[in-house]
C-alpha cells in the first residue's frame, strides 16, 4: 500500500490519447471509469485534485494545421475536444460518487462553470475534483501550458504528468530504441537543453520559474496516480528534491 500523501494539492495531467485505451481514437468509458476510481483513492487521502485533459483522442489542432487550416481555427478545435473528455471524466467520477465540476476557459454556461481561480480552490477545499477544459482559451498553447498554469496559479504542490505506455523520461524513444534509458530525475533545463518530449518549452519554462516539480509516470499500470501522489519512486522526477 503507498504511503502517507506526500503532495496536499495535485494537478494531474490526462493525454486526450489515454482516454481513448486500446481503440486510439475517441473515449472509451472502461478507461475513463477506471481512471477515475484511481482518482477517488487520492481524494479519499485527502488530496485535493484537479485533472487537465488533452485532446488528441478526438482533434489535435497542429495536426489540422500542418494539413492546411488556419492554425487558431484548429486550435480552439482541439479545445472544444477537451471540453468533451472533461465531460466524460466528471461523469466517471460522480459514477463513483466523487464530486466534481468543470470549469472552461472558453464559456459554456449550459455546460460547465467558466474558470474563476477563487471558485476553483473552493471546490478542491471541499474535496471536489475541478476539471479544467478548453486549454488557456487561446490559440497556440497546448494542454501541458494549462497543466503549467493551473498548477502556478492554484499553488499546486505538483503536476503528475501521466503517460500511457511509457513508465518516464527517456533519452530516446523506448519504443523504437531498445537501450533507451530512463532518467530517474532530471533538472528542468535538462529538459530544455536535451529537447527531452516531456512537455513543450512554454509549460516547462513556467514550471522552472514557478519551481513546480513534475512527476512523469506510467497510467497503464493500477495505482501508479496514487503512488505518484504519495512520493513514491516511481517514473521520472523533474525538479523537485
Amino acid at each position: 500500500m503507498p504511503k502517507k500523501p506526500n503532495y496536499k494539492r495535485v494537478i494531474l495531467k490526462l493525454s486526450g490519447e489515454a482516454l481513448a485505451g486500446g481503440q486510439g481514437f475517441g473515449i472509451d468509458p472502461v478507461v475513463v471509469a477506471k481512471f477515475a476510481k484511481e482518482i477517488k483513492e487520492l481524494v479519499k487521502k485527502g488530496i485535493e485534485v484537479a485533472v487537465v485533459n488533452g485532446g488528441g483522442n478526438i482533434w489535435r489542432g497542429a495536426t489540422g494545421a500542418n494539413k492546411g487550416m488556419d492554425r487558431a481555427t484548429a486550435d480552439y478545435m482541439g479545445m472544444l475536444a477537451t471540453g468533451i473528455n472533461s465531460l466524460a471524466m466528471q461523469d466517471a467520477l460522480e459514477k463513483v460518487g466523487i464530486q466534481s465540476r468543470v470549469q472552461t476557459a472558453i464559456e459554456m454556461r449550459q455546460i460547465a462553470e467558466p474558470y474563476i481561480r477563487r471558485r476553483a480552490l473552493r471546490h478542491m477545499e471541499k474535496s471536489r475534483v475541478v476539471i479544467f477544459a478548453a486549454g488557456t482559451g487561446n490559440p497556440f498553447f497546448s494542454t501541458d501550458t494549462t497543466a503549467a498554469l493551473r498548477a502556478a496559479e492554484l499553488e499546486a504542490d505538483v503536476i503528475l504528468m501521466a503517460k500511457n505506455g511509457v513508465d518516464g523520461v527517456y533519452d530516446s524513444d523506448p519504443k523504437k530504441n531498445p537501450k533507451a534509458k530512463m532518467f530517474k530525475k532530471l533538472d528542468y533545463i535538462d529538459v530544455i537543453q536535451k529537447k527531452l518530449s516531456v512537455m513543450d518549452t512554454t509549460a516547462i519554462s513556467l514550471c522552472m520559474d514557478n519551481k513546480i516539480p513534475i512527476v512523469v509516470f506510467n497510467i497503464d499500470k493500477k495505482g501508479n496516480i496514487l503512488k505518484a501522489a504519495c512520493g513514491e519512486s516511481i517514473g521520472t522526477l523533474i525538479g523537485g528534491k
